[in-house]
């Protein structure tokens, strides 16, 4: 069965959708089948597969690609049609075999309100009843169409009922953040509002209406895997003075108000499972610092950074020997990633 993983962070600009896109590949690359699936109504993650240069690119695909998109999919439980759910035509990602894609709609936001009056009134609404296990049951048959390894969502930041209701009910969660305040005060925010999430699960799976419902809201799991640092700037190989103050400050709040209040919710995996994956400091999978120029290349050929190559990058000389170096350095980096959520994914099984 497929691993379902969301990366979150209710804090925007922390790189979450280019890491979700190099992770995947990676993955692939390394043999696993993988679907990632883009539920920020903003679908950068679309971006970085499909061609929408043009203006009006995503329009035209939802036109001639109809429910191949995650709304559309959704669209017999949302709308009530008298059809059941069924599994995404994934779009296939250029260029990586194994590697699958449910695009994102920017309609999505429109089922915020309907998800969230479900969450709260569907024992009392029948009618509501298959909005809060849809999300799940589509993921899960879409995964066994592809006999998927891994399902990785890309959230939009923020609270909201969607949010809540896929961090729910995925397997693990990764949380990527910045060395800035920001993130540190984020952290205190997760901290909190991460153990309440997983207690509605918990009670909603309990209720009569949800456990009966044609798409069964499912028991809930959630694992907590890891912490991603990025987007900092580096100085003789190491994060600047300023960036390594906060370095600090993060791995703090995460020790000291992040993971105690994780492991009082019960979402946390042993202790000796994340030793074994031999993590950085305060539960970190892996350090990220700026892509620099080399992001705009990766978005530009549409494939990961460490798969750039010198016409990608349009370098040559000296300038492309320090560039294929960076791009070494991105590739050991991600395939360290991979490594460790490959082993602490294993471990559960």
């Amino acid at each position: 069965m497929a691993k379902v993983i969301a990366m979150f962070n209710n804090k925007g600009g922390v790189s979450k959708t280019t890491t979700c896109f190099n992770l995947s590949w990676m993955l692939a690359e390394r043999g696993k089948k993988v679907i990632m699936v883009d539920a920020d109504p903003q679908c950068n993650l679309t971006g970085m597969v499909l061609d929408l240069t043009q203006s009006d690119a995503l329009e035209d695909f939802y036109k001639e690609n109809p429910n191949r998109n995650l709304r559309d999919a959704l669209d017999p439980a949302f709308q009530s049609r008298p059809r059941p759910l069924a599994p995404v035509e994934c779009v296939e990602v250029p260029g990586r075999e194994g590697l699958y894609l449910i695009p994102g709609h920017v309609g999505l936001a429109e089922d915020e309100v309907s998800l969230g009056v479900a969450q709260q009134l569907s024992e009392s609404i029948q009618a509501l009843k298959n909005l809060p296990g849809s999300f799940s049951h589509l993921f899960k048959i879409t995964a066994e169409k592809y006999d998927a390894d891994y399902v990785i969502i890309d959230l939009s930041p923020g609270l909201g009922s969607i949010n809540q209701n896929l961090v729910a009910t995925s397997d693990y969660f990764i949380v990527p953040a910045s060395p800035d305040v920001f993130s540190v005060m984020a952290m205190d925010s997760l901290a909190r509002v991460i153990p309440k999430w997983s207690k509605w699960a918990a009670r909603a799976a309990d209720l009569d209406a949800l456990s009966t419902a044609d798409y069964a809201f499912p028991k809930p799991d959630l694992k907590f895997l890891g912490v991603i640092v990025q987007r900092y700037r580096l100085k003789n190989n190491a994060p600047t003075i300023a960036f390594k103050e906060y370095f600090n400050a993060l791995d703090a709040t995460i020790d000291e108000t992040l993971v105690p209040a994780l492991d009082s919710a019960g979402l946390m995996l042993p202790d000796e499972t994340y030793s074994g994956a031999n993590l950085e400091a305060s539960y970190r999978l892996a350090s990220i610092p700026d892509f620099n120029a080399l992001i705009a290349n990766s978005q530009q050929s549409r494939k990961p950074v460490f798969t750039l190559t010198k016409q990608d990058v349009g370098r040559g000389g000296s300038v492309w020997d320090i560039t294929q170096e960076n791009i070494t350095k991105f590739r050991n980096t991600f395939a360290e990633l991979a490594t460790r959520v490959e082993y602490l994914t294993r471990q559960e099984d």
